[in-house]
């Protein structure tokens, strides 16, 4: 039972933030190591580029995290980017990762973006099951995914 959750904006330096990130990493090395060349994606995830930051703490536990950052490329425009999200393993299937993904969309809101994009893959079954649950939609691979086709990306508008 998940009785006391707190969400703190930080940035992408924060050292809860940084580990939740190396956590999520070594899961995706895991799971899809064999599969998908990871390491073109390093590039993209760098956290000193990232200005914020939510961390998710259960009764004082790190339980998860997750980042936006404001995106430009092409003909989206006024957007920010989903980055890093991951609920720790003992905290998954328990609506933790929802609630983090409409406090970051929330977040978002307020700093004016129009809209929310983000790049996961068909591989990662549960965070597209929760992306499309808080209303985001497949959209064309956009920037430096364009040429990965193991890489799925949406969107979302913001209301």
């Amino acid at each position: 039972m998940m009785s006391n959750i707190i969400f703190v904006r930080c940035s992408g330096e924060n050292e809860d933030f940084a580990e939740n990130c190396q956590l999520l990493d070594m899961d995706l090395d895991r799971r899809f190591g064999r599969v998908v060349k990871r390491d073109k994606y390093k590039q993209y995830n760098k956290l000193n580029e990232i200005k914020e930051a939510i961390v998710v703490y259960v009764d004082g536990e790190v339980a998860g995290a997750g980042a936006i950052r404001e995106y430009h490329y092409g003909d989206i425009e006024n957007a920010a980017e989903l980055k890093r999200v991951f609920v720790r393993e003992n905290f998954q299937g328990k609506g933790l990762g929802t609630k983090l993904v409409c406090e970051l969309l929330d977040w978002a809101k307020e700093r004016g973006y129009k809209k929310v994009i983000l790049e996961t893959g068909e591989l990662l079954a549960e965070s597209c099951h929760v992306y499309r649950k808080v209303g985001f939609a497949k959209i064309d691979n956009y920037g430096p995914y364009i040429s990965m086709p193991e890489s799925l990306c949406m969107m979302t508008e913001l209301l």
